[in-house]
């Protein structure tokens, strides 16, 4: 969760593939073996997170998941998990850090939004001008 105050509650993008994968496998999970069918998660909302999660990164849905990773612990499917968090969610943050340090890069986009907005806005602002009557 992002209103979360614990770092560890959630993938920042920012967060190089290490931390990602440490927060995943710090996850809390439960005893059980993952289920085969999804109404095996009910009642198990840490177990459907990540499943869910997982389902999301692979762009599957979460019987999918279940299908293969169904009967196993959660050590092996949170190998899995990090192993592909890591693999799609890792270049992100290398991204995102790269942006950030290049400040001319940010300075630019700063300066073009500014500009399209001033742009869109003109008409407007001039028929506000003309409405309260300010001279030109």
């Amino acid at each position: 969760s992002k209103s979360d105050p614990s770092d560890a509650s959630r993938i920042n993008l920012t967060d190089d593939s290490d931390t990602i994968a440490q927060k995943f496998r710090k996850a809390k999970t439960d005893p059980e073996a993952l289920p085969s069918e999804a109404a095996g998660l009910a009642g198990r909302p840490e177990a459907e997170n990540l499943v869910g999660i997982f389902a999301a990164l692979q762009g599957a849905a979460k019987e999918n998941v279940l299908r293969d990773f169904g009967g196993k612990n959660f050590s092996s499917f949170k190998a899995a998990l990090v192993e592909l968090a890591v693999a799609k969610l890792g270049p992100v943050g290398a991204e995102m850090k790269r942006l950030q340090a290049d400040h001319s890069y940010i300075d630019g986009v700063l300066r073009d939004g500014a500009d399209r907005a001033r742009a869109i806005a003109a008409r407007n602002m001039t028929a506000v001008k003309d409405i309260l009557g300010f001279v030109r």
